[in-house]
């Protein structure tokens, strides 16, 4: 009897509990807007992914850096010549029979002598040290896993090597050893060996050490060292992961961005994703547009994962052919630039690419294509909705034309996926490439256009571009690129007032996302940027708030008429062109959440009237502040700025108080 009685409360709480996310029908006076409208933008810059969100701690593991990437690199860059003791020999980096053909250059390790004598009794060997991305940051008492490929060159002697997380100690000493293991490699073609190390203590500025105790000759490549603990056991650095699920963004567009099309380097740099996917040691390393290597080892498949593991639907960027108009300088030759094309008669190349990622992503395993994404161990398919098209080119005739040839194939051939195009760089009324962005868009019938702009405060405290848009558009827009000029409490409230203004016309505007969206604190080419990062932590910037505030509260609704500010004519829907507050509520249907937000990026007090009477909310919310003076700044030196969140009694009608310079966020459940 006990067990039944305990069944029926079991399935009343299952049925309460499906009753409370039941969806909702919404109230009068809303208006359907995008409830994708916050996403992220992820572009390999300031290695946002080398020595950021990819988790692997070794620089340079495949001894592919080169001068074409920066003046001075090398197959050595990043490691370090050792022979401690006694020893003797040297290192050669070599490129016959590779490991793979797109792996070409791997290092030659020659042992004459490792020996002790008697004034030395430490360590000896002959080897590399790799210090990561200035220093190896460890912990102790977890695990990490070392992989490299050796090649015993000598079929008479097995190589005995000592693999090592030491923390250096200075010239001529001995390091200390956090973790270490010997391993014997016999292989006389190349093999991967793995070992696992948990260092006994911590050290922000280990290095990782291989020394080779045998005479004779061993060939080296592909060398990683990769923390155990990673998101979702998925390879990615769990807090800088963590920072990106916290704020619970929609899509992610990646890879770029400037990346996708190889910036200024060329048609010979450009991303092709097919050159991403597959073992590690067979993806193909680019020079990276801002000025560094790509190893690819975050490549489409890992995009895709984590858009998965995020809930986010990818928004993968291809290039269509056309170069960047800024190629080596080209800026300088505005308005006309130097943009290269590709003939029309290779065009069929860059379709295939389009039609062949469609066919990786969604294919059912049984094609070329999804068969290499069931073999590299996703057999369900990704479930690709959207596709874009080139990055912020001139839209020139060259473009218009090409672009049109690649939009009409692959459309013809997916009807079900949504192509977004792009308008061009500065896509502010009046611009050229934004004319003509939005004149092809209109001709293609296009579903949605990327416009990017970056500003100073001003603008976003004063522009509200959207409301002069036409509303008939069957093209929606989608905010791919944009930021204020600076990192302040004031910037960031500039954004989120903007963002008000972008809820209301989330009829028009259906998707945005923030750029760039890391640096790391040092190689940043680009401020500003949405987080910072060091080997230990993420430092999050008043931005960051701002935007997981709008990431935490979207919705399918817009009213714009619960809220009014006292001394606004009743009619007035803030924010307004040139007013510095603003406001909106959002609904969300399917969750039964109601979002209240209210910005004051001005230097007097204001106060709002909330009138909620025709949502029948419960009877407590949660108030969430960000406030601070207009100067305020999240640095690496200190954090002032973050969300004071509580949780209040709800009320339908009340008068808020809403100090300066802050952003206030109420939540209910309905």
């Amino acid at each position: 009897m006990k067990k039944h009685l305990f069944l029926g409360a079991a399935m009343m709480a299952a049925t309460l509990s499906m009753q409370a996310q039941k969806p909702m029908t919404a109230p009068a006076g809303g208006k359907a807007i995008s409830d994708e409208l916050i996403g992220i933008f992820f572009e390999d810059i300031s290695n946002a992914a080398d020595g950021g969100l990819y988790a692997e701690l070794v620089q340079n593991g495949s001894f592919e850096f080169n001068t074409t990437e920066r003046d001075g690199w090398g197959p050595g860059t990043a490691w370090k010549f050792l022979r401690p003791g006694h020893s003797l020999g040297y290192m050669r980096p070599s490129m016959e029979k590779p490991l793979h053909k797109n792996n070409p250059t791997y290092m030659r390790i020659h042992i004459e002598r490792s020996k002790e004598f008697y004034d030395y009794k430490g360590w000896k060997g002959v080897g590399i040290q790799n210090d990561g991305y200035n220093g190896i940051n460890v912990k102790a008492g977890e695990k990490y896993d070392f992989s490299a490929f050796f090649r015993n060159t000598n079929k008479q002697d097995d190589k005995d090597i000592r693999i090592a997380l030491v923390e250096p100690q200075g010239w001529g000493k001995d390091p200390k050893v956090l973790a270490d293991t010997l391993i014997n490699v016999n292989a006389v073609d190349w093999e991967r060996y793995f070992v696992t190390l948990t260092p006994d203590s911590s050290c922000k500025n280990a290095a990782l050490q291989i020394l080779v105790l045998t005479k004779g000759d061993i060939d080296i490549d592909e060398v990683s060292l990769m923390p155990q603990d990673t998101y979702k056991g998925h390879g990615l650095r769990k807090d800088l992961a963590q920072a990106l699920a916290d704020l619970h963004p929609r899509f992610m567009r990646f890879p770029g961005g400037c990346v996708v099309h190889g910036g200024g380097d060329g048609f010979w740099d450009t991303y092709r994703w097919k050159n991403t996917i597959g073992p590690r040691q067979e993806r193909v390393g680019l020079k990276n547009t801002w000025g560094y290597h790509q190893s690819m080892a975050l490549g489409y498949f890992e995009y895709f994962q984590f858009c998965e593991d995020l809930g986010m639907e990818p928004l993968p960027i291809l290039p269509c052919g056309v170069s960047c108009q800024g190629t080596n300088g080209g800026w300088n030759m505005w308005p006309t630039q130097a943009q290269d094309v590709v003939p029309m008669s290779e065009m069929d190349e860059w379709v295939q690419d389009a039609l062949d990622l469609i066919d990786w992503a969604n294919g059912d395993g049984t094609t070329e294509w999804s068969r290499k994404r069931v073999e590299a161990g996703h057999p369900k398919p990704f479930n690709l909705k959207y596709l874009g098209l080139g990055n912020e080119e001139k839209i020139s005739p060259e473009f218009c034309e090409r672009f049109k040839y690649i939009y009409e194939r692959v459309t013809k051939a997916h009807p079900e996926i949504v192509i977004v195009g792009t308008a061009g760089p500065g896509s502010h009324p009046k611009n050229p490439d934004f004319e003509n962005g939005w004149k092809l868009a209109e001709e293609l019938g296009m579903p949605i256009i990327d416009e990017h702009y970056y500003e100073k405060n001003d603008y976003f405290l004063k522009s509200r571009q959207y409301d002069n848009y036409p509303r008939d558009r069957k093209t929606k827009v989608y905010l791919g690129e944009y930021a204020a000029k600076d990192k302040k409490l004031i910037d960031a409230l500039a954004e989120g007032l903007y963002l008000l203004h972008v809820e209301r016309n989330g009829d028009i505007v259906s998707m945005t996302s923030y750029a760039p969206l890391f640096a790391r604190r040092d190689n940043t080419n680009w401020n500003p940027d949405m987080i910072y990062f060091d080997n230990e932590r993420a430092y999050l910037t008043c931005s960051y708030y701002v935007q997981q505030l709008f990431g935490q509260s979207a919705g399918q609704y817009y009213y714009g008429d619960c809220v009014k500010f006292e001394g606004d004519a009743a009619d007035v829907i803030q924010p307004q062109e040139g007013v510095h507050y603003g406001q909106s509520v959002v609904l969300n249907a399917k969750t039964r959440k109601l979002y209240v937000k209210i910005c004051n990026a001005g230097d007097e007090a204001k106060k709002a009237n909330v009138n909620l009477s025709r949502f029948g909310i419960k009877k407590n919310a949660v108030k969430t502040v960000i406030a601070g003076a207009a100067n305020d700044e999240n640095n690496y030196d200190q954090q002032p700025i973050a969300p004071q969140k509580e949780t209040i009694k709800a009320q339908k009608k009340f008068t808020l108080d809403v100090a300066p310079y802050s952003f206030i966020m109420l939540e209910y459940s309905l």
